[in-house]
């Protein structure tokens, strides 16, 4: 009895620490974010104090941002311009990469 019940209490945490992680691939968001590096650095800390750093972000906030700055919401003429080729997969990838830094 106390064997399964471990059993089912440690498929159950691993189900809910798979869905809470990052649903993007790191590695595409790292080959994607390579034009991110100018501003951001090229490991998500920026060099320069009026662009944020992104490293450590979590993934469900840079995604977000990332779609408001493509649909317009959040208006800012870079980020506008950067984002609106981004694909739905392209922001989960990006948001992921950046959420896998220190």
């Amino acid at each position: 009895m106390k064997r399964t019940l471990l059993t089912v209490a440690t498929v159950a945490i691993l189900g809910l620490s798979s869905t809470s992680m990052a649903a993007g691939n790191v590695a595409a968001g790292k080959a994607k974010a390579a034009s991110c590096a100018g501003c951001h650095g090229a490991k998500g800390i920026s060099m320069v104090p009026t662009f944020p750093n992104l490293a450590g972000q979590k993934a469900a906030y840079t995604a977000k941002q990332l779609k408001a700055f493509k649909d317009g919401s959040r208006k800012d003429g870079t980020m506008n311009a950067m984002s609106k080729p981004l694909t739905a997969a392209d922001i989960e990838n990006i948001a992921a990469y950046y959420a896998s830094l220190k």
